[in-house]
């Protein structure tokens, strides 16, 4: 494990190193509070450090409160080495964040049963960051498809908006709604709907780019985010999700259903005039469309509602879009 030292003495800090090393951590060493603040933090920093209150430029207590103040992650374990004992000391090094406190002349079995205890701590932190990590990706994802959910597509869309407008692309976005979903429910039962919803998205992963964002908007309707390709390639993109859809039937436990889908593309014309709110409305106008004409077809907003959506839209919070698992459009 990487270990800092901070200390300007040179004797007290060759002493330190060799029993690091002895140890088997990887040592790097500063000469005072200013290099010793870089290198907790640059990247690979050290996840535990010895700090020397009294150094040259910046004290350990002064690196050790910027080093707080940061609230960086990973955590950085701090142990405060002074030749002072007094209790108001004591108190002083821990309330500048300092995890313990050692002093000088300090026994050496006593500094390596701190730094164990230091990396126990370190290592259940570690393993509570990990299970955040995991519920907090767990939180973006539709438990019944394993897409992105409709709180993760919009915060994508958002993301990809400023990325395209940095990079002076388009981006399009594809609501795929399929046709007469109730009545898979109705006669055939829930579970059965389940598992149509779960090949659907499938089937439109398997025609999607890698670099495309995935996922359920809602009820049956799916959401497919592309920047970076001309209007004729997203178009045929349109059309193949539709027809991967379309072209095999789905099984389920009573036998294979034929089903069909409709597809409404909007897609920015300039990404500085767009907003999530604009794109979004747009595709639902063109799936509205698509939904009137009979379904199973994919239609295109014109560029010029997308404009105009833009503009009257601009500032529209997503709160006000329609709930998710409300079926918009009528069987």
């Amino acid at each position: 494990m990487k270990i800092l030292i901070a200390e300007d003495d040179m004797v007290t800090q060759r002493k330190l190193e060799a029993c690091l090393l002895d140890w088997n951590y990887e040592v790097v060493v500063a000469g005072d509070g200013e290099a010793a603040l870089q290198a907790l933090q640059g990247e690979d920093a050290p996840r535990l450090a010895v700090l020397d209150w009294m150094m040259p430029w910046k004290d350990g207590l002064k690196v050790c409160e910027e080093v707080r103040n940061a609230k960086a992650e990973p955590y950085v374990y701090i142990i405060i080495l002074t030749v002072r004992d007094r209790k108001e000391d004591v108190v002083q090094g821990l309330e500048a964040g300092a995890d313990d406190y050692l002093t000088k002349p300090y026994d050496v079995h006593e500094l390596k049963a701190r730094l164990r205890t230091g990396r126990r701590i370190l290592a259940l932190q570690e393993a509570l960051l990990s299970a955040r990590d995991a519920l907090r990706f767990q939180a973006t994802l539709d438990p019944l498809t394993g897409l992105w959910n409709r709180k993760a597509m919009v915060a994508n869309l958002k993301k990809e908006i400023a990325r395209s407008e940095r990079n002076n692309n388009s981006i399009s976005i594809m609501m795929v709604d399929l046709d007469h979903f109730n009545r898979i429910n109705e006669t055939h039962g829930h579970l059965a709907g389940d598992s149509i919803l779960r090949d659907t998205a499938q089937r439109i992963k398997s025609v999607s780019r890698v670099i495309d964002d995935v996922g359920r908007y809602g009820g049956e309707e799916f959401m497919v985010i592309s920047a970076g390709q001309d209007a004729t390639k997203k178009s045929g993109q349109g059309e193949r999700i539709r027809n991967a859809i379309s072209d095999c039937a789905m099984d389920i436990s009573e036998g294979m259903i034929q089903l069909t889908a409709s597809v409404g593309v909007a897609t920015s014309g300039n990404a500085k005039e767009t907003n999530p709110n604009s794109l979004l409305l747009a595709a639902d106008l063109a799936l509205s469309r698509a939904k009137a004409l009979g379904g199973n077809r994919v239609v295109e907003a014109r560029a010029e509602e997308v404009q105009v959506m833009s503009m009257a839209n601009r500032g529209i919070s997503d709160s006000r879009r329609r709930m998710p698992n409300k079926p918009r459009f009528a069987a």
